[in-house]
């Protein structure tokens, strides 16, 4: 079991492959579905990493309809909006796409983001 905790602390490690931890985390979540990897805060950096794992966890929370853990609520959004895929061709397309717990935080991502093959 993978907890949100766990990958906090390696995309601290390992910034370039967050990507890989986050998806790592997601594909777990949905396959093990407890509240147990998510009832830990992680050690939180205040930059917009934090944001974006907290729109994810809240967004796997609704996907499988169990209650977020209340911590989550106390993650600000980004101080600038957050464009994930980094390319300015595509923040049009965020913009329009990005699922409400991603907007709260200013952070878009196209709508196939947490999509999994």
């Amino acid at each position: 079991m993978i907890t949100l905790k766990q990958v906090r602390q390696q995309i601290n490690e390992d910034e370039a492959n967050w990507r890989l931890y986050l998806m790592d985390f997601v594909d777990d979540f949905r396959r093990q579905k407890t509240l147990g990897q998510v009832a830990e805060p992680f050690v939180r950096t205040g930059d917009k990493m934090d944001s974006l794992l907290a729109s994810t966890t809240e967004s796997l929370c609704d996907e499988i309809g169990i209650q977020a853990p209340g911590w989550l609520s106390e993650i600000p959004a980004c101080k600038e909006p957050y464009f994930v895929s980094g390319l300015d061709g595509l923040k049009a397309f965020a913009l329009l796409q990005s699922p409400l717990r991603f907007r709260i935080r200013k952070i878009f991502v196209l709508e196939n983001f947490l999509s999994r093959v």
